[in-house]
């Protein structure tokens, strides 16, 4: 099997070329590829698939088999797939996802190829059912009160396509990532998991930003995170509709438009091409 592994702002996947292979099983093969010791090593698996509503599809895989909704830094990389490697022959394209499709807008660099791509992410879904979270289902979720045994944390929790926990932190160098992060993950509150989000502010157009991703763990970038973040600042006043997100792999530049959706725009890097074996 034939595979392309690329990364988004550090967050790398393993992307399978569906329209010239077949994958059988996308839930152990994700847990195969995705094995940093005994696979190609990467954040997880995502098939580029043919589509009856969009120039392309994709499906995303995390490393222990569940499968994601969207994923930002992912959609990105396959809008530089199937541009460089001729699937389509536009700038501006639709990607099916699990979270309906999303337009693109690509931009080229000197040698022709795809360098950085914007998102439209569409707007955030606020109410608790949409996540999917326990209590009143029309309510939001928007600075709240979340318990812990070892305390209590403070939240805004909202869908970008994948449902997020965003926690603003003093210092996200020195955060309890490790302890606070699955906790929050797997959470009573949240039947299907979250995706957590610990932001420090440096002002109101800049942020920092460690991503606990679901079924994942600790991720060098999360672009459904980073929106998740553009849109809680804003609730919370923390900060403006537009920011730069600085992540642990690279920076992605956010607005959270008047009239509703999310643009994200970063890079979309192919690091290496090979031959995987998937039995």
């Amino acid at each position: 099997m034939k595979f392309t592994k690329m990364h988004g702002a550090g967050n790398d996947y393993v992307y399978i070329n569906c329209f010239e292979e077949k994958v059988d099983d996308p839930v152990i093969l994700s847990q195969r590829v995705s094995n940093r010791n005994f696979g190609i090593g990467s954040d997880g698996l995502i098939l580029i698939m043919p589509s009856d509503k969009a120039d392309v599809r994709m499906r995303m895989f995390n490393p222990d088999g569940s499968e994601g909704e969207m994923c930002g830094n992912g959609i990105r990389c396959v809008a530089k797939y199937v541009y460089d490697h001729g699937l389509v022959k536009k700038l501006n394209i639709d990607v099916e996802t699990g979270n309906g499709v999303l337009a693109l807008d690509l931009f080229t660099g000197g040698s022709g190829l795809v360098e950085r791509v914007s998102v439209n992410m569409g707007p955030p879904k606020l109410m608790r059912s949409e996540l999917p979270m326990t209590g009143p289902a029309n309510e939001q979720a928007i600075a709240v009160t979340l318990p812990l045994a070892q305390g209590e944390v403070e939240a805004t929790c909202l869908s970008m396509g994948n449902p997020h926990c965003v926690v603003f932190v003093d210092d996200v160098e020195n955060c309890a990532l490790e302890t606070i992060g699955p906790l929050l993950e797997n959470h009573e509150y949240f039947p299907n998991r979250i995706n957590v989000e610990f932001v420090q502010v440096v002002n109101r157009t800049e942020v920092i930003q460690r991503t606990w991703e679901r079924g994942a763990g600790e991720t060098l970038a999360c672009g459904t995170g980073a929106s998740a973040v553009t849109v809680a600042g804003v609730l919370t006043g923390r900060t403006e509709r537009k920011i730069i997100n600085h992540l642990r792999g690279g920076d992605l530049q956010m607005e959270w438009l008047e009239e509703g959706p999310v643009m994200m725009t970063g890079p979309a890097v192919e690091v290496f091409s090979g031959d995987f074996n998937p039995r």
